[in-house]
């Protein structure tokens, strides 16, 4: 992420929508935006193949499932923040398992990108799938979005 640039964008929006960048209220606002960016966009360094790795020697085959797990993301239409809970469920294959937790750490990451709320369903729900191939997953996720709400 090239946080020079970040700034350098914050600056011509103050610029742009007449506010002074020299004033002490604003003078540090770029710095602030690229730093929040920085954090919460950091899932877009984050390669899906880290994401769930299968427990070894574990034998398990009834339904798993999380739920109420709470993530934000980034609108990439309107660059605002939508935000609510998912529920995750898989039936395990062959035994096949991953940390619950895990489950939980792979929707921070992947909802840490600029994202719409259906891509971010069907990525999880694939990821789900291609990691650890059970008979079948289900995600669900309610939001709030802050395009529509403000």
């Amino acid at each position: 992420m090239d946080s020079e640039k970040i700034k350098r964008g914050v600056e011509l929006i103050l610029e742009g929508i007449g506010e002074d960048v020299h004033r002490p209220g604003i003078k540090r606002t770029p710095q602030r935006v690229a730093s929040m960016y920085e954090e919460i966009l950091s899932g877009m360094a984050t390669h899906q193949e880290q994401l769930l790795m299968p427990i070894e020697d574990e034998s398990h085959d009834e339904m798993v499932i999380l739920k109420d797990i709470t993530f934000y993301s980034i609108c990439e239409h309107h660059m605002l923040p939508f935000f609510g809970r998912a529920d995750i469920a898989y039936i395990p294959h062959a035994g096949k398992i991953v940390g619950i937790g895990e489950l939980a750490k792979a929707l921070d990451l992947m909802a840490k990108r600029l994202q719409v709320q259906e891509r971010l369903t069907t990525q999880l729900a694939d990821l789900i799938m291609d990691s650890l191939k059970p008979k079948g997953t289900m995600v669900v996720i309610e939001a709030e979005h802050l395009c529509l709400s403000m």
